[in-house]
């Protein structure tokens, strides 16, 4: 965070929800390389996709956009890529290749991580 005078800048480096979705991501890339391999170019793709493009989303709207309304829209990207993650945990719970308590960590790790987004989202609007 850079504060100037009055003006405070806030790099998504700062945002619990960058480094939330950043630590999940790198959970989810190490499981995915112990699925089986002829998962490799499946699921375990899937999963690794899904789960950097939640802070990648988060990086791009701070870098790209140009009022906090533009980046509300850019982070509803990483909503639905946090949503797409929680299907497919629920997925791979479903079909053993997920146990169960992994299962509930990392549910309720993406749950909170989708309500900080989207608490995120609607501060942002209101301050445009």
């Amino acid at each position: 965070m850079l504060v100037t005078g009055k003006v405070i800048f806030v790099s998504f480096k700062d945002l619990e929800v960058y480094k939330r979705s950043y630590r999940l991501a790198l959970k989810i890339h190490r499981f995915s390389l112990t699925l089986p391999k002829y998962l490799q170019f499946d699921i375990a793709d899937q999963i690794r996709r899904a789960s950097r493009s939640i802070p990648s989303d988060i990086a791009e709207a701070y870098a790209r956009a140009k009022s906090n309304k533009d980046r509300a829209n850019l982070l509803s990207d990483a909503i639905g890529s946090n949503e797409e993650m929680l299907f497919n945990l629920k997925f791979m719970k479903d079909t053993k290749l997920l146990d169960q308590k992994r299962y509930a960590e990392w549910v309720s790790e993406y749950t909170v991580n989708g309500k900080q987004l989207f608490r995120l989202i609607e501060s942002l609007k209101r301050k445009d």
